[in-house]
């Protein structure tokens, strides 16, 4: 006998999780069945160490989203025509159908094929969209989930195809802000290869000829030349090797600790993580609380979508002291991670009875700041690349040209 978690629907509606003992996987879906619930996910229950199963579920994940991630703008097409033809009257079912005629992309087609076969089985749209973690993120699932459970399901839908054009947006001025610095990275990284390969042993050769000694840069550039030349395919290899442990690291609950601790204390960078946290924080439990869910259910939808070990752990000890009895603001305050601002809006709306709204507000303040940063940034990128550059290329040629200043001298001799 083998033990499965699960995630059932009853016959009416409601959602339920727990575990069951089969004889196998088949067994244990005729099992729920029997009793007359849908089946939204069964899994085998893992047995191994705590540590081990969050990493396995995590890589897991990151090879779902590598198979079938699709483009940004895919998605954001696919929310706001689903959100329109659902308040045009559409059922979901036959909004899919009509998407899923018009895709392009072939892995969103495979997906929407899926995901239609499942509504048409009587499974909710934020059940189905479950089954498919490396296209919708937990941020999408929860508010499609929300939306279901108020009733307000294109209203949400309209909500995030907004908040999904502005990640959209952000991320095409970054991307648009980048090619240029990547295009000159290239060439330097070209232009060094050349460098150390061919330009710079070649003056090594002719002083050896002359019976001169190199000037001590211009060594050292020789002898890193060298090296590399003589052990490239090991500096290849570590490379790979270093960067996929550092990877499988920050699959783990440490890793990833450690490595939003440090992302969080990065000059500028640091400082935009957190304004975008921050921004899904409050757009997320405005959303839930407007649509009734409770406060609880609320938290835990939230932990899983601000995608920062930081603030997980922040959001779980300000979860236990809301359940113990205090109010949402102090509870996140206690946490020593939110801001002042973000804690004065929620106290003000647990007083007023408008916290959705506070919140909301909460979002689009914290959003303006992020979509500032990223102004501030892109314009900041050129200037400061060219500078990097230029003091790289010129190091580089008064280390090469060091040898012409000497080689009178060395004619002479």
């Amino acid at each position: 006998m083998s033990d499965f978690d699960y995630i059932v629907r009853t016959e009416g509606g409601a959602r339920k999780t727990g575990s069951i003992s089969a004889e196998n996987y088949n067994a244990a879906v005729e099992k729920l069945q029997s009793q007359k619930l849908t089946v939204v996910k069964l899994n085998e229950a893992d047995t191994s160490f705590d540590f081990v199963k969050p990493f396995l579920n995590r890589l897991s994940l990151e090879i779902e989203k590598i198979k079938n991630s699709v483009p940004l703008n895919i998605l954001v097409f696919f929310t706001r025509q689903l959100a329109t033809m659902f308040s045009a009257g559409l059922t979901i079912e036959r909004a899919l159908y009509f998407l899923k005629a018009e895709e392009k992309n072939k892995r969103f087609k495979k997906a929407l094929e899926k995901i239609e076969d499942n509504v048409k089985k009587g499974l909710l749209l934020s059940d189905t969209l479950e089954r498919h973690p490396g296209i919708f993120t937990n941020l999408y699932i929860s508010l499609v989930r929300a939306g279901e459970v108020s009733g307000k399901l294109s209203e949400t839908l309209e909500e995030l195809s907004l908040y999904l054009e502005t990640v959209e947006d952000t991320q095409r001025k970054v991307k648009s802000a980048m090619y240029y610095p990547v295009f000159i990275i290239i060439f330097l990284i070209f232009i060094l290869f050349v460098t150390f390969t061919f330009l710079i042993p070649k003056f090594s050769s002719v002083y050896e000829q002359l019976g001169t000694d190199l000037p001590y840069y211009t060594v050292l550039f020789v002898n890193i030349s060298v090296w590399l030349q003589n052990n490239i395919f090991s500096v290849i290899l570590f490379s790979i090797i270093s960067i996929l442990s550092v990877w499988i690291f920050t699959l783990t609950d440490t890793g990833r600790l450690v490595k939003d601790r440090f992302l969080l204390r990065l000059p500028i960078f640091g400082n935009l993580i957190q304004q975008n946290i921050l921004s899904k924080f409050g757009k997320t439990f405005g959303i839930l609380i407007s649509a009734g869910v409770s406060v609880m259910d609320s938290m835990d939808l939230i932990i899983k979508v601000v995608n920062n070990r930081v603030y997980e752990l922040a959001l779980i000890k300000a979860k236990k002291n809301i359940e113990n009895g205090v109010s949402i603001s102090e509870a996140l305050k206690s946490t020593n991670v939110f801001p002042p601002i973000m804690i004065q809006l929620l106290s003000t709306g647990e007083e007023t009875g408008e916290i959705d709204n506070l919140s909301l507000k909460a979002s689009d303040f914290y959003s303006k700041q992020v979509n500032a940063i990223v102004d501030r940034l892109t314009s900041l990128i050129e200037p400061i690349l060219i500078i990097f550059v230029g003091v790289v290329i010129g190091a580089v040629i008064v280390v090469t040209y060091l040898p012409i200043f000497h080689f009178g001298s060395a004619l002479a001799q």
